[in-house]
């Protein structure tokens, strides 16, 4: 029974093909190792052994003196998470805006937003922290960690990608998701002066790449592209030119897309949201 419980989370989180599950199982998979790790040497009588381990290696840090030697950790920050609650409405809005977001890009261009937001959050932070005299006195010991920034940048893609979108909230009803994001980017900005100013940047960071890499695909210009495999050259028969398949898909994507962007996700017909749903599986 173990093994098949074992086996259907792989099956679940890893072997889905679906960047959004593949991320929750990375997260959920290093909270509860760090986790487990942490009250084995609680019992040892050195619990701060993980929680300064993590700090000091893993996550992202402010000093600039730490960056050469520490530059993983722009991609190691994003997969450590401070406590349960932290990590658990992390991966809440991940699965909810990572799902809307799935709906209607590629998982190359899924992966690209998670992480290069993850990325500029952290920059952001940095810049910031070591810019700004207000924060001058944290720089040697601030350090970030969590995925935050990740998740906070498709969220600001799909707001941006679809804003009319709705979703049935609690004791609100419908709200479209362009709403929720405004109100979390209100929050951040005025988080910045509380004790997890930090985290309010990276935010601030990830929501920005989120919302440029959408702008910059609308107008035609996808920068996930440069991760895209070439295909390998073969020998075709020199046939009478036929109209490519693809060609026409992609025009009628195009098309979609600029029409949400002007009139919104819910003013679609059924058949082209059935194009837009089978275009991002392709």
């Amino acid at each position: 029974m173990t093994n098949n419980i074992w086996n259907d989370l792989k099956l679940k989180f890893f072997k889905s093909g679906n960047p959004v599950m593949l991320y929750i199982g990375i997260n959920a998979a290093i909270f509860v190792v760090v986790s487990l790790l942490s009250v084995i040497f609680y019992f040892l009588g050195q619990e701060r052994v993980i929680y300064d381990f993590v700090k000091s290696y893993l996550a992202f840090p402010s000093a600039s003196n730490l960056w050469l030697t520490r530059f993983y950790t722009v991609l190691t920050y994003q997969f450590f998470h401070a406590d349960f609650f932290h990590i658990l409405f992390n991966l809440l809005w991940l699965y909810w805006m990572g799902q809307i977001f799935l709906d209607f890009v590629k998982p190359r261009q899924f992966h690209f937003v998670y992480l290069g937001g993850g990325i500029l959050g952290a920059i952001f932070f940095a810049l910031i922290f070591n810019l700004v005299p207000v924060y001058q006195p944290s720089v040697g010991e601030a350090t970030l960690k969590g995925s935050s920034a990740a998740v906070m940048a498709v969220f600001t893609a799909a707001a941006t990608l679809v804003p009319n979108y709705s979703l049935r909230l609690m004791f609100f009803g419908e709200v479209k998701i362009k709403y929720l994001l405004f109100v979390y980017i209100f929050l951040d900005f005025i988080g910045v002066k509380e004790a997890n100013a930090g985290g309010s940047l990276a935010h601030l960071g990830g929501a920005l790449f989120g919302f440029t890499y959408v702008k910059l695909l609308q107008s035609g210009t996808d920068l996930s592209a440069i991760f895209k495999k070439k295909p390998k050259l073969r020998v075709v028969k020199n046939d009478a030119p036929k109209k490519s398949q693809s060609m026409v898909n992609q025009k009628e994507v195009d098309a979609i897309l600029d029409k949400i962007s002007k009139t919104g996700y819910d003013k679609l017909t059924k058949e082209e949201k059935d194009t837009l749903f089978k275009a991002s599986k392709n």
